[in-house]
């Protein structure tokens, strides 16, 4: 069944109150039905992720007061039980599944249904109820199934959301696209206190409470985001695969080291930021559709994983921060680094590359698409050619690193690679070449990189950037928010870089500024539009 993107926006943004269905599974023993709840405890929405032929995540967590200072939502301190069902029409009629689970505070109410039992390659509908308060309706899809190739699969990639610097407009031009699987490659929300961390172009709204330094702190956060309207609709639309970047920690932290490592007023010893990070992690996993396997213990969390969409796409999910060696000379960009080459060095760690590696041998599916964080392609800034100026925080300050990758996926006979990047707040599309020091060399692969929904405010609209000269595997660039809109069919993968003209103002429209496409076993990307 198809629906309309009035009618499914419009059932994922109301939440209603209705009595209690029949049939619903009996409260367990000391949970509450959340019939003394004062108000609508369904404040951020609902969400589904990481699917699979048969189910998927479903996720709600329950929040009567969402920027209480505390994080814990203004919910009372005990267990609440929350039933769930799983529709094959938006209306809800006819319902396939339901079950029920409870809400404790410990996880300040949060709830992840791992789904089963459903069929391969279909769109369905879900909600959540607590007594008589009735959630919101979202839509989820399961894969197809191991062996199906299915005709086409739309997916949109995002990342990069500050909400201080503008509005979340651009998830809900991306919601009106209704995708089919929505990647969101981190930077999902931002660590810094109100003023600290300001556009060019002004802030249009203020982060509540102090830097996110501990789980109240990071609770708090997560949840000023997800009240926002734009965000709850992308949410309901689609099942996410979500890794994150730097600002769900802390800026630019690699494995146990933060930004700003001293003892110092405001920094953090090694030990202060291992409870930083543990305290991240827990609220990371109370906010996102993740299964059971990423739940955190402690300071470790395991977000690197892979869903397969039948026999036409493999997605690697990456996690290039928890393992990285940290960033030499510092954070930023630096000339002639030759420790970058090292090959002890690594920005995956040894045993999610040979996972990564072993994925490219096993694959057979037409696509294989990784989903990672920071610029993978060399990007040169120095255009004499004794000189390179690289930034230290991505690929380019692993090269080592990406040469096995690249490597790995040339020898396993991989059909169509496809690295798909966030990080940068703009849009680019590069080719990658088997040698990026031989500029002669063959194209192997190529990346596209979605701008930021929000960060850094609203851009110049520049459509150059003067390092493109020298770097011709440099494709594209766009400096406008937005996200990158692709399908992905057996014969080709397209991809639409969707640009708002600003986000400083609500509303804006979605245009494309460009279209690229890939075609299944050519290598290189060829300009449409």
């Amino acid at each position: 069944m198809t629906t309309s993107r009035r009618t499914l926006l419009a059932a994922g943004l109301g939440a209603g109150l209705v009595a209690a269905v029949p049939g619903i599974a009996t409260a367990a023993p000391g949970a509450s039905r959340g019939a003394s709840l004062t108000g609508d405890p369904f404040t951020l929405g609902v969400a589904s992720g990481d699917p699979w032929p048969d189910g998927f995540v479903l996720w709600t967590r329950l929040a009567l007061d969402p920027l209480a200072e505390d994080g814990l939502g203004g919910m009372p301190s005990r267990p609440v039980q929350v039933s769930w069902e799983v529709a094959e029409d938006e209306g809800m009629r006819s319902v396939v599944r339901r079950g029920s689970e409870i809400a404790r505070p410990e996880s300040a109410h949060a709830v992840h249904v791992e789904l089963h039992g459903l069929r391969p390659g279909r769109e369905y509908w879900y909600r959540f109820r607590t007594a008589r308060h009735l959630s919101p309706v979202g839509r989820a899809l399961t894969t197809p199934a191991w062996d199906e190739t299915p005709a086409a699969l739309a997916m949109a990639f995002a990342s990069c959301s500050q909400y201080e610097h503008g509005w979340f407009t651009a998830y809900r031009r991306m919601a009106e696209d209704q995708p089919d699987l929505v990647l969101h490659l981190g930077d999902y929300q931002y660590e810094y206190r109100a003023e600290s961390y300001v556009s060019g172009d002004g802030n249009v709204r203020d982060h509540e409470g102090p830097e996110t330094v501990d789980l109240p702190t990071y609770r708090l956060r997560h949840a000023q985001y997800k009240t926002d309207e734009d965000l709850q609709a992308a949410h309901a639309v689609a099942p996410w695969l979500v890794v994150w970047d730097d600002h769900e920690v802390d800026n630019n932290w690699a494995a146990g080291i933060p930004e700003n490592r001293d003892a110092g007023q405001g920094n953090d010893t090694d030990e202060r930021f291992r409870r930083r990070r543990a305290a991240a992690f827990q609220a990371y996993w109370e906010n996102m559709p993740l299964r059971r396997p990423s739940a955190p213990t402690g300071d470790r969390m395991r977000i690197y994983r892979r869903v397969q969409w039948g026999q036409l796409a493999n997605f690697h999910m990456l996690d290039t921060r928890q393992y990285r060696d940290d960033q030499l000379v510092g954070d930023g960009w630096d000339e002639n680094v030759a420790e970058r080459w090292d090959p002890a060095r690594s920005i995956t760690g040894a045993a999610q590359e040979k996972w990564l590696l072993d994925g490219f041998r096993s694959s057979t599916a037409r696509w294989d698409l990784l989903g990672q964080q920071v610029f993978f392609a060399e990007r040169d800034r120095a255009q004499a050619p004794d000189v390179d100026d690289v930034s230290m925080d991505g690929w380019d300050g692993y090269a080592a690193s990406r040469e096995r990758i690249v490597r790995g996926w040339q020898d396993a006979g991989v059909r169509n690679p496809v690295v798909l990047t966030g990080d940068v707040h703009r849009h680019w599309a590069a080719d990658i070449r088997a040698d990026v020091r031989d500029p002669d060399a063959p194209v192997v692969g190529s990346e596209l990189v979605c701008s930021s929904i929000t960060s850094t405010g609203d851009g110049s609209g520049a459509t150059n950037d003067p390092m493109m000269a020298w770097n011709p595997h440099l494709r594209f660039y766009a400096d406008q928010r937005g996200y990158v809109r692709t399908r992905i069919t057996p014969e080709a993968m397209t991809a639409d870089f969707r640009v708002l003209d600003r986000v400083t103002v609500p509303g804006a429209a979605a245009t494309t500024k460009a279209s690229w496409v890939l075609e299944d076993g050519v290598r290189g990307l060829q300009r449409r539009g």
